[in-house]
């Protein structure tokens, strides 16, 4: 066939024509692939209608709420279609981002996945509403169980409070070094620890900030304001604004003094409620702070394993 060059040109173009041709339906079909990897990524996350949310708390009825902070309302709700009980977060309308910015932004939050975070289920943005959906943690905040322990449940001993103490940090080290780019919490504090039944502390509220205002100077001005709660942020923050991970750590060192006082510590005012027990540690006097209520769950760790131990020996002495 080399004797036919005019034969021979014209197979070359359908050659390399046909070779085009598949090249071009390998990157069709790798960009398929593509497109359908970014979908599955945000397709992890729900999206609810307004009436679907509306109906699993009851129209937002008042005996659904739950709480109540600088982001919105927090409902309990059943979702209709799977019977799963969530938290549902209605977050206030003003200086929101629109549906495209809030979007990306709740995808984001939804990469997130931690034991010690609560995780986001997903979201609703009909309309001009708001919301984001998580698993509902049935055990109440970690502020609520120690300044208001519940009547059927034991008091926290220390091997409890350190083992909350100890899954807390867990979660703020994964917002911090774990994540790109990092997540300052913020507003960590004991009402923002949530305990399932098994006293697992979860994380909640991380990253809402992302969410709003909208852009512009109103933006940069809302962004820049101090948005933690007195006693619990760190003062290098509530005096001139300056956030990074540090103030978080200074957060956690309040969470910390307050599981080992069980102290109020973001009342009078605005300050640290007991900046006594600071120097009180210094100079040694530190079982004037500790929580008694913590030395008589010790106790009734010991009275309880005395009783066992008294059990286990009786059943010998039978056989």
């Amino acid at each position: 066939m080399h004797c036919f060059p005019c034969f021979s040109t014209p197979r070359n173009k359908k050659s390399s024509s046909s070779d085009e041709a598949n090249n071009n339906e390998v990157k069709l079909h790798e960009r398929r692939q593509s497109d359908e990897a970014e979908q599955s990524e945000e397709t992890t996350l729900k999206i609810f209608s307004f009436r679907e949310l509306a109906t699993a708390t009851k129209n937002f009825r008042q005996e659904c709420l739950l709480g109540e902070g600088g982001f919105g309302r927090v409902y309990k709700g059943t979702l209709k279609s799977t019977g799963q009980v969530v938290a549902v977060k209605q977050l206030d309308k003003h200086g929101l981002h629109g549906n495209k910015e809030f979007q990306t932004e709740v995808l984001s939050l939804g990469q997130l996945d931690h034991p010690n975070l609560v995780k986001l289920v997903g979201y609703c943005a009909d309309g001009d509403q708001r919301l984001l959906v998580y698993d509902y943690i049935s055990g109440g905040t970690l502020e609520d169980n120690l300044q208001e322990p519940k009547p059927d449940r034991e008091p926290m001993d220390w091997t409890m409070r350190m083992q909350i103490a100890y899954g807390a940090a867990q979660g703020l080290e994964y917002l911090h070094d774990k994540v790109d780019p990092p997540v300052i919490y913020r507003d960590l504090k004991a009402s923002n620890i949530l305990l399932d039944n098994d006293l697992c502390p979860k994380l909640c509220d991380f990253g809402l900030h992302k969410l709003g205002p909208g852009t512009g100077d109103k933006m940069m001005a809302l962004s820049s304001r101090v948005m933690g709660t007195y006693g619990y942020s760190a003062p290098e923050y509530t005096r001139g604004g300056t956030l990074t991970t540090k103030s978080d750590v200074y957060s956690f060192g309040v969470v910390l003094l307050e599981l080992i006082t069980t102290a109020d510590y973001h009342v009078d005012g605005g300050v640290l409620a007991a900046p006594s027990n600071f120097s009180m540690v210094e100079d040694g006097i530190y079982r004037s702070v500790v929580d008694t209520l913590g030395n008589k769950a010790c106790y009734f760790f010991w009275l309880k394993r005395g009783d066992n131990q008294m059990k286990q020996s009786n059943q010998k002495k039978r056989r």
